[in-house]
């Protein structure tokens, strides 16, 4: 993303720091979480960048878990309380796994660029 227009690169960094101050509370942050992949899968498939599907994979992993996530908290929760049975976390996966392929994927893209300032 090294010559790209201003706005992509705002939205791109709003996005990583949304996704980043999300984690401070993954279930209450969720929603901030979501819309920070959202926001880093629209500004990689704008400026065609090289890795747009694996954050559009992941964006759609994030959604998916969310969903999982706030069906499973409809139904009461898991746990003591709750008739859900502990199985039902399953559907939840697909959002840290979603963010944890981000994170990788953001610390790589960091590394190459701290990579290649140092050779100039």
């Amino acid at each position: 993303m090294k010559d790209q227009p201003k706005w992509a690169r705002a939205i791109y960094t709003t996005g990583v720091i949304a996704m980043v101050t999300g984690a401070f509370d993954p279930l209450e942050g969720s929603v901030v979480i979501l819309a920070g992949s959202a926001l880093v899968a629209l500004s990689t498939y704008l400026v065609k960048d090289r890795n747009w599907k694996i954050f559009m994979t992941s964006f759609i992993l994030i959604m998916l878990g969310v969903c999982g996530l706030f069906y499973i908290s409809s139904l009461g929760g898991i746990g003591r309380s709750s008739t859900t049975s502990w199985w039902w976390i399953i559907i939840m996966f697909p959002y840290p796994i979603g963010w944890i392929i981000n994170v990788v994927v953001f610390i790589g893209r960091a590394a190459k660029k701290a990579k290649i300032e140092s050779q100039e």
